[in-house]
């Protein structure tokens, strides 16, 4: 459907779990433990998924903290792959568990991972995520190929810390057929906070002039897509902060709580709980009324205050 600017709303992110087995510097505090709250179960995901449909959804993305925590994803990925009219599923993954449930996966329905992978560095990406393994990511990636799932890779810049790995990300998007795409620092932890860890896309271009712009594989992702001549793959930018993308926006993301909630940088949220029981009787009009309404743009500053952490809202 589209809301009041005729934004066409397609695209929802759907969070499974705020659990995680990291940490990742951007997303949440260290000492940050995961409430105890209640996810939603598949009758709950099956109501959802049914009435996005109905209401014009035709991509779904599974999110968290990390959707692998969830024993029942093959299921859930199979419960929503079998809505004819959403055909791009895909999950977003730190990939620590992913080369031993993909094969599954990819069975159930998954046509395409994003793969969260902010180092190729044993020791930073240890560093960076808290607890990480390297190796287990790669492994991860390395499965999705042989299983023919499509791989993006998302890189959050710190300046500081990973920025002098853009050419080696780079590199690999020469030599490989995926794309890898730089997103913006955002504020959703004390370093999120911090303006000068901030790396712009504008710098990536700078250093690398052979790169492109190309069209966009999807209207609606975020990215600007780049590559250049003899590149396997893409290098995508995600500029939230110095280039917003707003007025294009067609996401929607509900929680794992159950709450929708219509941009990532407002706060304002509303509680599905109360329309997911039963079979689900108002959940239609009241997720048409919040989506009608989705906020003009979003309300990133030095001075905005999340009062949710990144693997709390879904990423």
């Amino acid at each position: 459907m589209r809301d009041w600017m005729g934004r066409d709303l397609h695209y929802l992110r759907l969070s499974l779990t705020e659990r995680c087995g990291l940490k990742c510097v951007y997303c949440r505090e260290e000492n940050a433990a995961c409430a105890d709250k209640e996810e939603l179960g598949l009758p709950e995901l099956s109501l959802l998924l049914r009435a996005f449909a109905e209401l014009g959804v035709t991509k779904v993305r599974l999110t968290g903290g990390e959707p692998l925590v969830r024993r029942d994803l093959e299921q859930i990925v199979h419960l929503a792959a079998g809505f004819e009219t959403i055909r791009d599923l895909s999950i977003t993954t730190n990939a620590q568990g992913l080369a031993e449930r993909i094969p599954d996966l990819h069975a159930a329905g998954l046509r395409r991972v994003n793969i969260s992978l902010d180092s190729l560095d044993e020791e930073r990406y240890r560093r960076m995520t808290r607890g990480g393994d390297l190796r287990k990511a790669l492994a991860g990636l390395e499965a999705a190929f042989r299983a023919g799932v499509k791989v993006k890779l998302n890189v959050v810049l710190v300046r500081g810390e990973n920025d002098g790995e853009i050419d080696d990300f780079v590199a690999l998007a020469r030599e490989c057929p995926l794309d890898v795409r730089f997103i913006e620092l955002m504020p959703f932890s004390a370093l999120g906070a911090c303006g000068d860890r901030r790396v712009p896309g504008a710098e990536i271009l700078e250093r690398h002039p052979e790169l492109y712009p190309v069209s966009a594989r999807d209207f609606s992702q975020p990215s600007e897509d780049y590559r250049a001549d003899g590149f396997a793959g893409r290098v995508g930018l995600i500029n939230p902060i110095s280039h917003k993308f707003c007025k294009d926006c067609t996401r929607i993301r509900v929680t794992s709580d159950g709450r929708l909630r219509m941009c990532l940088g407002v706060n304002q949220e509303t509680d599905l709980r109360p329309w997911l029981a039963g079979t689900g009787d108002g959940l239609y009009q009241v997720l048409r009324n919040a989506m009608y309404w989705k906020p003009e743009s979003h309300s990133f500053s030095e001075q905005y205050q999340a009062v949710r952490a990144m693997n709390q809202i879904g990423g």
